[in-house]
């Protein structure tokens, strides 16, 4: 048996969750997970899922078992995204932390991720946001002894623009933005034709040309289809006739 759990342990990494169907492709099947449960090797996660003794996964580690062990299409997206990679100045103050998870459309989170207890609120989605889908919009982020799949920050910034419904939000799409000065434009041009939402694209043309980086000037906009009619936003702001949309006057904007 202590050779079946040393060989479970060097393919486990510390910090994430083991799954019960990882488990039994492993060999340790319901039985012999009681006896790694008793013996002090194993303790109980939720319903489903295990972490190694002594350990606290959090939504990192849970969210490595949704990736490598079941095989889900689940990805850090948005803010998340961006924080994960350095570049996330869009923390609320104070408070629980926002974990942003977008999904293919029809994934569920399982029963086990859903109900945990995470040390940060988790807003999961899954809309279609991109079609086709853009495969050099993701990366790894390495986590300890682990990675995860995030949005690459070209691809996090579409989706922060898809979430913004609020004045708040869009007022510090362009502070965001600002830090953002290496994006690749053939990865933004490709996310920007693949994007389905023309309010995420006006959102995100308008605060690129805002911020004023070089890579803007490499883009293809009369390539994009940005929908028609006119946008109110920003409710309250002034009206911008290039994207047509209202955003935040000059006094709101946090650049």
């Amino acid at each position: 048996m202590e050779s079946k759990i040393n060989q479970l342990m060097k393919q486990w990494p510390k910090g994430t969750v083991g799954t019960a169907p990882w488990l039994q492709r492993c060999g340790a099947y319901r039985q012999l997970v009681r006896q790694y449960v008793a013996g002090g090797w194993l303790q109980p996660f939720e319903r489903g899922a295990f972490a190694r003794a002594g350990d606290s996964p959090d939504w990192r580690g849970g969210l490595f078992a949704l990736q490598t062990q079941l095989h889900l299409d689940v990805h850090a997206a948005a803010t998340t995204a961006l924080s994960l990679k350095g570049l996330g100045h869009y923390l609320p103050l104070g408070g629980r932390p926002v974990v942003y998870l977008f999904g293919a459309p029809g994934t569920r989170l399982p029963a086990w991720f859903a109900r945990h207890s995470w040390e940060a609120e988790i807003r999961y989605t899954s809309p279609a946001l991109f079609v086709p889908s853009v495969p050099e919009s993701f990366m790894s982020v390495e986590q300890g002894e682990f990675s995860i799949r995030v949005s690459a920050p070209e691809r996090a910034m579409l989706e922060v623009c898809h979430l913004a419904t609020t004045n708040a939000a869009i007022e510090h799409l362009p502070e965001l933005m600002a830090g953002l000065n290496t994006l690749r434009p053939q990865v933004v041009q490709s996310l920007l034709e693949a994007c389905r939402s023309s309010k995420a694209k006006r959102l995100f043309l308008w605060s690129a040309e805002t911020a004023g980086h070089e890579w803007f000037s490499r883009l293809s906009p009369d390539k994009l289809d940005l929908g028609k009619g006119k946008r109110q936003l920003y409710r309250g702001g002034r009206w911008d006739p290039k994207y047509k949309i209202t955003v935040p006057g000059k006094e709101d904007a946090h650049v």
